[in-house]
């Protein structure tokens, strides 16, 4: 009863905090104080109040331009990742051993659920927004979102939502609260029965990262079909906007029916529903309810970097996209397809025969426009004049890791080889093969690609191949062995393995290489951060306003005509085009 009473008063004290920030929000006068960047209007003091943006911290508190919230989403998901990447080294340093040596079994399982939730909520989403944010009103010719306050709005929900995920390990030493130990799916009756209030807390920060994904979603559709510029059409749109267009479709609705399966959950937890319990729905109905979200959230997080790369690839190949229009119609098709997916998760629960093939033949089929997308993009490096820079690297990258993570999920589809699979590492290898070897890939080759556009500045050549060629060998020597160790029979998500199974070594081993490589990502990422920050600050400044030379070979598209247009402006107005 006290805990039910400690819940209420923290629900209260959380909504009367976002009751009292969103008053705030709308009491503020000239919030769009200054001209949307690529605006052909002046910004006169009458339409705006003032002509340029306030500067220091209230500039970034306070503004609705879609490139600084693109950037403040960025900021956010870098430091997202930063989290879930040493929750993951922890952990990876745990298993080198059979035992627990480093963390007890309860603190890995707290590392293991914050990377899950950290890394899907709060990084993969979050830094596909930032992309779409800066780039969407550009690529498009609009002067900005459709929504430009909604959109800061779905921003500044994010960091309440971290701090309230992050809330059990960050109030630990304080109370008795600890982080939840539920992993990322939040299964019930796991879910239901933790008395501890870090999983309620968890719980409501999924809600506000589920809220923000939404009103940007709708922001995006709405931009889109409304916002684009008189010369742009359905015809010659590109993969970035098509690909976003698309996941903003899904996100619409697969995410209201995740905070539906919260609310439930936390009614079950706190005021004695019974959605969940085995005299109730049944807990294979948070399964159906969660995977109806949960798969179609990994095409969310990876159609967005198959536009990326669909649109980065060929400005360094030398040639237009092949086959534009059956990879806009094989994104089409996945938007769709990867709704009818989710029981290919529940193949071990024991449903129905019947709905287990049927749902085994759509799990097989989706991978059809995947790979129509993945022998596109063969196609059009084929013959081309290919030029090896960092963005062009974590494109074939993104290729190479993205055939391993398709493969594997091809095997998982079939219901017998599933069944022997299913909850070992070979799911965890083939899920990361998809998020960190592909996804995280394009997002690297997008910050390479427009990291001029961003900043005016170059970064460094020489760390950013560092950067990749550590990427690339530390991803595939972290989760090839996880391939191997599925296939041994070692399940996920525990702390400890039995070396009563197979060869003496053959768990050690694996987990060894595997650590080896997790820290090889880490080095990784660290000349990644080093160089982006150096760079931005200090990096050498572009000579024009096509620093790719894309305009040699037809190319050009519309960001860069963007930045002509800003550095010519600069120019008239007495600024300087280099140090």
């Amino acid at each position: 009863m006290a805990n039910g009473t400690a819940q209420l008063v923290l629900t209260g004290v959380m909504a009367l905090v976002l009751l009292t920030v969103g008053r705030w929000v709308s009491t503020l006068e000239g919030r769009r104080s200054y001209v949307p960047a690529g605006s052909g209007q002046t910004g006169t003091e009458g339409d705006y109040g003032h002509a340029e943006k306030p500067g220091g911290l209230v500039r970034w508190l306070t503004t609705v331009d879609h490139k600084d919230i693109g950037i403040l989403y960025g900021v956010f998901a870098i430091l997202s990742f930063a989290w879930g990447g040493l929750a993951v080294l922890l952990m990876r340093t745990e298993l080198m051993t059979p035992t627990s040596d480093i963390v007890t079994t309860s603190t890995y399982n707290v590392l293991l659920t914050s990377h899950g939730i950290t890394m899907l909520f709060l990084f993969g989403t979050p830094i596909l927004a930032a992309f779409s944010n800066y780039l969407i009103p550009l690529l498009i010719g609009a002067d900005d979102m459709a929504f430009p306050r909604i959109n800061a709005i779905a921003f500044w929900l994010l960091p309440p939502g971290a701090l309230l995920i992050w809330g059990g390990i960050l109030l630990e030493p304080f109370g008795a609260i600890e982080g939840a130990q539920t992993a990322w799916t939040i299964y019930p009756p796991l879910s239901v029965e933790q008395t501890n209030p870090g999983v309620d807390l968890m719980i409501l920060g999924l809600h506000l990262t589920g809220v923000s994904a939404t009103m940007g979603a709708i922001n995006f559709v709405a931009t889109i079909f409304t916002e684009r510029g008189e010369e742009v059409g359905w015809s010659n749109l590109d993969m970035v906007s098509w690909t976003v267009l698309v996941q903003s479709g899904q996100i619409i609705f697969a995410f209201p029916l995740l905070g539906s399966a919260l609310v439930m959950l936390l009614l079950d937890r706190n005021f004695g529903t019974t959605f969940f319990a085995v005299d109730g729905g049944g807990t294979i109905l948070w399964q159906h309810l969660f995977w109806f979200f949960g798969h179609p959230e990994v095409y969310i997080l990876v159609l967005p970097p198959m536009g990326i790369i669909s649109y980065v690839l060929p400005r360094f190949a030398g040639r237009k996209l092949f086959g534009f229009k059956y990879v806009v119609y094989s994104t089409l098709a996945l938007g769709v397809l990867s709704f009818g997916v989710w029981a290919h998760h529940m193949f071990a629960t024991g449903i129905d025969p019947r709905l287990r093939a049927s749902f085994m033949a759509v799990s097989i089929a989706i991978a059809i426009p995947s790979a129509v997308k993945t022998f596109n993009w063969i196609a059009t490096m084929w013959n081309g004049a290919l030029r090896l820079r960092a963005p062009m690297l974590f494109c074939i990258g993104f290729v190479a890791n993205f055939i391993i993570g398709g493969v594997t999920g091809v095997f998982e589809a079939a219901i017998p080889v599933d069944l022997v699979l299913h909850d070992t590492y070979h799911v965890v290898a083939h899920f990361h093969y998809v998020i960190m070897g592909a996804i995280a890939f394009a997002v690297f080759a997008g910050i390479y690609y427009w990291f001029p556009l961003v900043t005016g500045r170059w970064y460094q050549r020489t760390l950013a191949k560092w950067h990749f060629w550590l990427t690339m060998v530390g991803t595939n020597l972290t989760f090839f062995p996880m391939v191997l160790l599925g296939y041994g029979g070692m399940p996920r998500r525990y702390a400890t393995y039995n070396l009563s199974v197979g060869p003496q070594t053959y768990f050690i081993d694996l987990h060894q290489a595997a650590t080896l490589g997790a820290f090889i990502l880490a080095v990784g990422q660290l000349i990644f951060v080093w160089n982006i920050v150096v760079s931005w600050l200090e990096g050498a400044r572009i000579d024009s306003g096509d620093p790719w030379n894309l305009a040699e070979r037809g190319l050009k598209t519309r960001e860069w005509e963007w930045l002509e247009e800003q550095r010519e402006t600069m120019l008239a107005d007495g600024g300087e085009s280099s140090d």
